[in-house]
């Protein structure tokens, strides 16, 4: 009797059509194994002890260590870099824009105090461009080492028809450790705290949207220079793409001191809408908008899209990337710490009682 059962399809090719391999379909494994190689090095450059493995398993092992953590709580966060992703192709260059990623995560996970101990990334794009992935990766790598974080694992797929020719988007995922003795929660927070205000790179990585409608309305030439600095002329282009500063190594060591009692990272929302998120209620901020210098930026920003100003506070940073909320006879000595390690601070304000529902004001 013959058989009924059929053929392997290994041993089953279908003659009257042409062979078709996932290349054909525009996804390329060749390709994408090509860039692990590639960014072994970047990525062996941002390991701690603690990471148990290498690229290319199913899974990333990180151990603990006990001796250092006592009562640990884990911390996580997530977040992608919008659409200055646009902004960077527009202008072919991606060596930056992993900084942004990487930025975004950690500095969230820092408000909490967290040590941020490991990332991962996740790169989508239509067709894998090796070397311009390279680049997008190796600026992800910089930015673990900016903050100590080990770049653990990631995926990288590459999706024909999800995404148009040129186009990639960025997610990533950290995860950081505090002690729960040392866990910023905002309940040690009173009326009378200072509001120290950490400067920006310019931007950062929100209100994209708004400054790609600004450049398009204005027709400006993002080659063309902005200001000069240090001698040196800055681009209107370069000013935009400015990568988000990492604030965690120099807070990390204010933090041991005990002085800072809350957190904030300014990013959507700006001023206006960050910083009341750690405070307890009753408790809002009043702002002296005079006290730090403003980046040229965002006054080439307001002034190109007429922009108002209660706008551009709930919108942008406006040069402050990161708030401190510490006690008023602790704020000078805070402030001139931040500025030794590098970051310029200001004393923008404090925290003030409120009865009402604005839980913020803006002096000029």
């Amino acid at each position: 009797m013959k058989s009924t059962k059929p053929e392997p399809y290994l041993n089953n090719p279908t003659k009257a059509k042409e062979s078709l391999s996932y290349r054909d379909a525009g996804v390329d494994i060749d390709a994408g194994n090509e860039l692990v190689e590639r960014i072994k090095p970047a990525v062996k450059s941002t390991l701690r002890p603690e990471v148990l493995t290498g690229l290319g398993g199913f899974g990333a092992l990180f151990s603990m260590d006990l001796d250092r953590w006592k009562e640990p709580l884990l911390v996580s966060g997530t977040d992608g870099v919008g659409t200055k992703l646009m902004l960077a192709r527009q202008l072919g260059r991606h060596d930056t824009i992993g900084i942004d990623l990487v930025a975004m995560c950690v500095n969230d996970i820092l408000t909490c105090g967290a040590e941020p101990l490991f990332f991962l990334d996740y790169f989508a794009t239509g067709k894998l461009e090796l070397d311009e992935a390279q680049r997008v990766i190796e600026g992800i790598a910089e930015g673990c080492r900016q903050s100590g974080c080990a770049l653990i694992g990631g995926e990288t797929a590459e999706m024909p028809g999800m995404y148009g020719a040129g186009e990639y988007d960025l997610a990533g995922f950290s995860v950081g450790a505090v002690e729960r003795s040392e866990l910023l929660d905002g309940s040690k927070i009173r009326a009378g705290h200072r509001v120290l205000g950490m400067a920006s790179s310019g931007p950062h990585s929100n209100g994209y949207s708004l400054i790609r409608k600004v450049v398009e309305r204005s027709g400006s030439d993002l080659d063309a220079t902005l200001c000069t600095r240090a001698g040196e002329a800055v681009t209107i282009g370069s000013a935009l793409l400015a990568p988000t500063r990492i604030y965690v190594k120099p807070v990390l060591e204010l933090l041991r001191n005990g002085q800072i009692d809350g957190l904030a990272h300014i990013t959507g929302g700006g001023l206006t809408e960050n910083i009341v998120r750690v405070l307890p209620d009753g408790l809002g901020i009043d702002i002296d908008t005079n006290s730090w210098p403003r980046p040229e930026v965002f006054d080439w920003l307001q002034q190109q899209g007429a922009i108002e100003a209660t706008e551009m506070l709930r919108t942008f940073n406006c040069g402050i990337g990161m708030v401190m909320l510490v006690p008023e006879q602790e704020a000078a000595d805070v402030s001139t710490q931040t500025a030794e390690r590098g970051i310029p601070c200001f004393d923008i304000g404090a925290v003030v009682a409120v009865e009402a529902d604005s839980r913020v004001r803006y002096r000029q």
